[in-house]
């Protein structure tokens, strides 16, 4: 075997393997939005995890944060509806509702 042949060969193989890593290393995991909580109310994600907000109640939600690690604002969505957050860097994240004041959850994400 050429040594060309062999080093195009060994770079798709490291393609191949660092592709396959970065899918496993990113999950989905699922936080319920019940009796006007969030469940759970603390979470620890990886970065590069995206959480999906799903409403359980027979009322609208509206997820948001303000955090400096990750700001974003879901709109409102009813029951039966999820909306997802992928959170890529590390840090603290305080997510709320804003139809639902007393809805607070706190997001620690880690490299």
């Amino acid at each position: 075997m050429s040594r060309n042949m062999y080093r195009a060969m060994l770079s798709v193989a490291i393609s191949v393997g660092l592709g396959c890593a970065s899918q496993v290393i990113a999950g989905e995991i699922q936080v319920l939005q019940k009796d006007k909580s969030f469940k759970p109310v603390t979470l620890k994600v990886k970065s590069g995890d995206t959480v999906d907000f799903r409403n359980e109640d027979e009322f609208f939600h509206n997820v948001f944060s303000l955090s400096d690690t990750k700001s974003f604002d879901l709109g409102s969505y009813p029951k039966g509806q999820g909306r997802k957050v992928t959170f890529d860097k590390p840090g603290t994240v305080e997510v709320e509702c804003s139809i639902h004041p007393e809805m607070h959850m706190k997001i620690e994400v880690t490299p």
